[in-house]
């Protein structure tokens, strides 16, 4: 029977789907988008394999059975101590870095022609194949191939998880599923601290081989979940398949819980925003992400990671092996330890609600102006000799509020904002070039803060808390200046903001309308066609 039809402009129907997401609560996103948030979950838990066996690594340099394996003995040391030689440390800690950067690079290229899900389910299956590489090593060369080939796909769960959580949920979502990554990587430190832990008083092999093994019960059940979820809308927009992004929108959603939303003006919204960028800059290569207006987004987003390397975490990556060094004995530096992964995801979990109130550029800044203090402490504190008990309490404890302020603040914000920073078109390229400029300065840690630490070498201990209050100050200084802040912006206001050059301070108060002129004729009958085109393909499956 036929109907008639109202006439629609496909630019209203954008206008009216970014007006919706925008007044959208979060109690209307969550009923609406619950299989977005599900499936998201599913996607970034694959983060807790990196965020585990990276800690893992970390702590094995103060774990007894595995120094004593690969380790060697201490000129000197009464009684016997075996030391992992700082050079090693930071061969095996920088092996992985280098083969995340090899897969970072092959995911940005790799996702635009096969989507992300795709791209996920291949670095699944090549995660389960490499853990048999450490879990069989006998010396620290294969140690370090492995854990060269174990980076490759945790390289990809770093950048797709991201970009995917924040292209499936709404704004009032955005910052809770991206997010979530960070607190997937501390519940992967968590448990690498709890197995450690529970294997202290185990001698022999299998108390260092049973911790290797444990990472594979993740690869099986994600890759499983994986083969059933949706594909991005947004890849499809970029595709041009409009069909197919309708059709995923639909699967991330759950109709008739909320008479606002329309499908077919969230596809215009999404068709609207890819013309923008388009018309702003038009490529899509790594090469486009220096050009342009592009060029200060790329920068926003490196600098913001870089931020959360620089800013004294190197501590936290070490702190089993930090806190021994300090004068503690090993069980308690292994309780510390499981005490500040543990504060940590009360950390990230709290940061949800303080992330919308205060937005990120200010949870940013306070939280690098909070650390640069906790650094000095622990560094003037750190003048003490390890003799001193107290003394190697106070700096346990001062790493341990260190731990919460970061994982309150610039550790799960971070995430957020590399997310939304960056336009959609690029996103995948952007978070890549971010994620590798992070790496590279984890590369530095990994080279400058075993050393700093060890005894055998630099010999600095807690007093390294002073080097890294100067590179805290530095990274504040940079924060204040040229991070904005996109709370409640939706990708298309972003783009408008970056062209328009509004200064980072600003953008928060800046008025902008991105249905006001902003995309010329041209962009603006692409958006048109498109829409057209989704409009007839879906008329044309209802009819058959």
């Amino acid at each position: 029977m036929a109907t008639d039809t109202k006439v629609v402009s496909p630019n209203f129907e954008a206008k009216e789907a970014t007006q919706v997401e925008k007044s959208m609560t979060l109690s209307q996103a969550i009923k609406l988008y619950p299989k977005a948030i599900g499936w998201s979950i599913l996607l970034s838990t694959a983060i807790v394999m990196e965020g585990y066996d990276l800690s893992l690594l970390g702590n094995f340099y103060a774990f007894p059975p595995f120094t004593q394996k690969y380790g060697v003995l201490t000129p000197g040391s009464n009684p016997p101590s075996y030391q992992i030689p700082a050079t090693w440390q930071n061969g095996l800690s920088n092996g992985a870095q280098v083969g995340e950067i090899l897969g970072l690079y092959g995911a940005g290229i790799v996702v635009d022609r096969i989507g992300y899900r795709k791209t996920i389910l291949i670095a699944l299956f090549s995660m389960g194949c490499f853990i048999f590489i450490p879990f069989f090593a006998q010396n620290l060369t294969t140690l370090l191939i492995g854990e060269i080939m174990q980076g490759i796909p945790w390289g990809v769960f770093q950048t797709m998880t991201t970009a995917y959580a924040s292209e499936v949920a709404p704004v009032a979502l955005r910052a809770y599923l991206t997010t979530y990554v960070n607190l997937c990587w501390v519940m992967g430190q968590f448990i690498s601290a709890g197995v450690l832990r529970s294997f202290l008083t185990k001698n022999g092999q299998w108390s260092y081989r049973i911790p290797f093994a444990i990472q594979w019960i993740w690869p099986l059940p994600l890759f499983i979940g994986c083969l059933f979820a949706p594909e991005s809308p947004w890849w499809y927009v970029r595709k041009g398949n409009i069909a197919e992004a309708k059709k995923s929108l639909l699967r991330l959603t759950t109709a008739g819980v909320d008479p606002d939303f329309n499908a077919d003006e969230t596809i215009a919204m999404m068709i609207h925003t890819n013309e923008i960028e388009k018309e702003i800059q038009a490529g899509t290569s790594y090469l486009d992400c220096f050009r342009g207006v592009d060029a200060r987004r790329t920068e926003i987003v490196s600098a913001t990671w870089v931020v959360q390397a620089f800013c004294g975490s190197a501590f936290m990556t070490f702190s089993t092996y930090f806190y021994e060094n300090a004068g503690l004995a090993t069980t308690n530096a292994f309780d510390l330890n499981m005490a500040q992964y543990a504060l940590g995801a009360i950390g990230t979990i709290a940061s949800w609600f303080l992330v919308r109130w205060a937005g990120r550029r200010t949870l940013y800044v306070w939280g690098l102006t909070i650390m640069f203090f906790l650094l000095l402490i622990i560094g003037f504190v750190g003048i003490e000799p390890s003799s001193n008990k107290s003394a190697s309490w106070a700096i346990g404890s001062m790493l341990l509020v260190y731990t919460f302020i970061y994982d309150l603040t610039i550790g799960p914000v971070c995430y957020s904002l590399v997310a939304e920073i960056s336009s959609t078109r690029l996103k995948a390229k952007s978070i890549v070039l971010a994620r590798n400029f992070y790496n590279i300065a984890c590369i530095i840690n990994n080279i400058i803060a075993p050393r700093m630490i060890n005894p055998t070498a630099w010999n600095w201990g807690a007093k390294s808390g002073l080097f890294w209050a100067g590179i805290c100050f530095l990274c504040l200084a940079w924060t204040y200046f040229r991070l904005p802040e996109p709370k409640g912006r939706t990708y298309g206001e972003i783009d408008i903001l970056f062209e328009r050059g509004v200064s980072a301070r600003k953008f928060r108060e800046t008025e902008v309308d991105e249905f006001s002129g902003n995309i010329s004729d041209s962009a603006r009958s692409d958006a048109d066609a498109l829409n057209s085109e989704m409009k007839a393909e879906v008329q044309i499956q209802e009819n058959v």
